[in-house]
C-alpha cells in the first residue's frame, strides 16, 4: 500500500503557533504549533487524551487556549466578536464521530437543514440541486427519503459527509472517519475523503488512530506527543523512527 504524496502548496490556511490549554492541574498542550495548508489532507495522530478534540474545538472557536495564537482562513480566532466567529464556522465543515444526525428527519431533510438554517434566500429548486448534489458526491442518491435508522453505519457516516459539504466548505474537519466501522467500508470512507478533497477542493484535517487511514489519505501526518506536534511529514517519514512512543502505532496496526 503506497503512502499518499504530499502537496505542494505553502499557502497556510490554519497556523497554530505556541498553543497551550490546561484543565485544572493537567496540561494538555503544551506549546502545539501546527499548519494546515491550503488543498491538503493533514491527518492527526495522538493516543487518547492527549488533546487532539481539544485542538479542533480550538480551531472552531468552541475553546479557548490558555496562551498562544490560533489563525484561521486570515482570523485570528480569539479576536472575532459572536457574528464574526459565526461566519468563520461556516466556512468550516465539522464530519462528526457519531454522524450527528436527525433521527426524526429523512435524509433529505437532514441535508437540507442547514441550507435552510443559513442561506434562508435560497429558492426550493435550488435547495434540492444542494442535496442531490452532494448525494451524488457520496454516492447515495437511492437514500434521499429513508430515515437515519435504516442505514448502515457507513451510510450514515457518508450522509454525515454531505451535510457537512452542502454548505460548501473551505476547510473540513474530520473526527476518526473510519471509527466503529468494517475493514472495507473504511476503505470506501478513505476514498470518498480523497475525492471530497479532490472535487471541493477542500483543505482537511483528519484526526483518527486508523494508520490505514492515516496512509491513504494524508498528504502529511503530525504526531501529537507530550502536548506537542512532535512529528511530522509524510507517512514513511513519521514513523521511520525507534521512538518508543511512536512504535506502538505502527505495530498494533500493521503487525499480527
Amino acid at each position: 500500500m503506497k503512502a499518499k504524496s504530499e502537496t505542494t502548496s505553502k499557502e497556510k490556511v490554519i497556523a497554530i503557533k505556541g498553543v497551550t490549554k490546561s484543565f485544572g492541574d493537567y496540561q494538555v498542550l503544551k506549546g502545539a504549533d501546527l499548519n494546515l495548508y491550503k488543498g491538503e489532507n493533514l491527518v492527526v495522530l495522538g493516543r487518547s487524551g492527549t488533546g487532539k478534540s481539544v485542538l479542533i474545538k480550538i480551531i472552531s472557536g468552541l475553546l479557548t487556549q490558555d496562551s498562544g495564537t490560533v489563525n484561521v482562513l486570515g482570523k485570528d480566532v480569539n479576536q472575532l466578536k459572536a457574528k464574526e466567529l459565526l461566519e468563520l464556522r461556516l466556512r468550516i465543515g465539522f464530519s462528526f464521530q457519531n454522524s450527528a444526525l436527525y433521527d426524526s428527519m429523512t435524509i433529505r431533510q437532514n441535508l437540507e437543514f442547514p441550507l435552510i438554517r443559513n442561506k434562508k434566500k435560497l429558492t426550493k429548486a435550488e435547495i434540492n440541486n444542494a442535496v442531490e448534489t452532494v448525494l451524488d458526491a457520496v454516492g447515495l442518491m437511492q437514500t434521499i427519503n429513508q430515515m437515519p435508522s435504516e442505514l448502515s453505519g457507513g451510510q450514515r457516516k457518508r450522509i454525515g459527509i454531505a451535510r457537512t459539504l452542502i454548505l460548501q466548505p473551505e476547510i473540513m474537519l474530520y473526527d476518526e472517519p473510519t471509527a466503529g466501522l468494517d475493514p472495507i467500508t473504511c476503505l470506501e470512507i478513505n476514498s470518498l475523503i480523497n475525492e471530497v478533497q479532490e472535487r471541493y477542493k477542500t483543505s482537511s484535517i483528519i484526526i483518527t488512530h486508523d494508520l490505514t487511514c492515516a496512509k491513504e489519505v494524508g498528504n502529511r501526518i503530525a504526531m501529537l506527543l507530550d502536548g506537542q506536534f512532535q512529528r511530522k511529514g509524510t507517512f514513511n517519514e513519521v514513523f521511520d523512527t525507534d521512538d518508543a512512543r511512536v512504535t506502538p502505532f505502527f505495530e498494533y496496526n500493521f503487525i499480527q
